[in-house]
């Protein structure tokens, strides 16, 4: 089952990527000519329309591959060559497109992984609500600490002390505090039967402490709020990435960084902490998604945006046969990058 879940959330956030540039590519009138998940050779494919659609070995990303996108050789005379030819003479291929729609389509990729994070994030917020009242309700209880001794556990709740009702946990933290060295006598409910403990809180600089933490209970949001708070959501992790980055071109954190292979394990140990988890991941790996394919790396959307910056500038095209040589060796360099990575992956989890 968890198998299942990372397939179609690492799948599904890759398939959501792809759709963007499918999508802007078709309004825009471009032939496509495949639509795949994964690199590699195919594992099935079948055909709808003009284009193929395809699952490939490598799950490590995946491609629209657009007619055009380099000019045929004259003496190629393949059947790939030859659709290429006719959606250049039809206005169909995709350097028969302006600056414009070349960037809008290579842009659209990313801008819907950072949609689909706000979705995910808004979903959260909308249905599943997010923890801001503490209850009375023990959540975590702190070894040596006063509730620990007397035998308070997790999932007891706090009724009363000393026969006064609480009446919520800022009502117990203040109890408690203004009880620094004072025997109390503490009633829990524990599984609908009432517990009577005795113990004495800690003095401290802040009062007196027994070493509880509450569960905390989810608030959720209006339509608005939650999209609202899915943007914000998305700008967070926009900007914690960039601080990461950082980090890194400062020597700090390269061993943070994670391929498929952690990927897929923090994708299954969210799985099982709850749909709430799944999300939330889901939703931190998308943003991620569209940032990593921002960056001016051959290969990825933000080079292709770069070398498009570049023709507006110059006022004519660049060679598309130099640009995708480029685009060709850097794609290699990540695949050999991936490979690395999900090797260390694969060490720190077997080790």
């Amino acid at each position: 089952m968890t198998l299942l879940v990372i397939v179609l959330v690492f799948g599904g956030l890759i398939f959501a990527h792809e759709l963007g540039h499918f999508a802007v590519a078709k309004w825009n009138g471009v032939q496509v000519d495949e639509f795949a998940l994964g690199f590699g050779p195919r594992l099935f494919s079948f055909r709808w329309g003009e284009t193929s659609y395809a699952v490939r070995l490598l799950p490590v990303g995946g491609f629209v591959r657009m007619a055009g996108m380099v000019p045929p050789a004259d003496d190629d005379e393949t059947a790939d060559a030859r659709s290429t030819r006719g959606a250049l003479a039809a206005g169909r291929a995709f350097l028969s497109k302006s600056v414009g729609q070349r960037a809008a389509i290579i842009a659209a990729g990313p801008a819907m992984s950072f949609l689909v994070g706000v979705v995910l994030f808004a979903v959260i917020f909308l249905f599943i609500g997010v923890p801001t009242n503490p209850t009375l309700t023990v959540a975590g209880v702190q070894s040596g600490y006063p509730a620990a001794t007397a035998g308070i556990e997790p999932g007891d709740q706090i009724v009363a002390i000393d026969g006064h009702t609480m009446t919520g946990w800022n009502d117990l933290k203040r109890t408690v505090a203004d009880s620094a060295g004072k025997p109390l006598v503490i009633t829990v409910d524990r599984n609908g039967r009432d517990i009577q403990v005795h113990l004495t809180p800690v003095r401290t600089e802040n009062g007196g402490l027994i070493g509880v933490s509450p569960v905390m209970a989810n608030a959720r949001m209006s339509l608005l709020q939650s999209l609202g708070g899915g943007f914000t959501a998305v700008w967070g992790v926009i900007a914690g990435w960039f601080m990461a980055l950082a980090s890194l071109f400062h020597g700090a954190g390269a061993s943070d960084f994670i391929g498929p292979v952690g990927i897929g394990q923090v994708i299954g140990q969210a799985e099982q902490q709850g749909p709430g988890s799944l999300l939330f991941v889901a939703g931190i790996l998308t943003a991620n998604l569209g940032l990593i394919n921002l960056l001016p790396i051959p290969a990825l959307d933000g080079s292709r945006l770069a070398f498009i910056g570049l023709e507006w500038l110059r006022g004519r095209p660049i060679d598309p046969e130099r640009e995708n040589f480029i685009h060709f060796l850097g794609f290699a360099l990540l695949i050999l990058l991936s490979v690395v990575v999900t090797y260390r992956d694969i060490l720190r989890l077997t080790g």
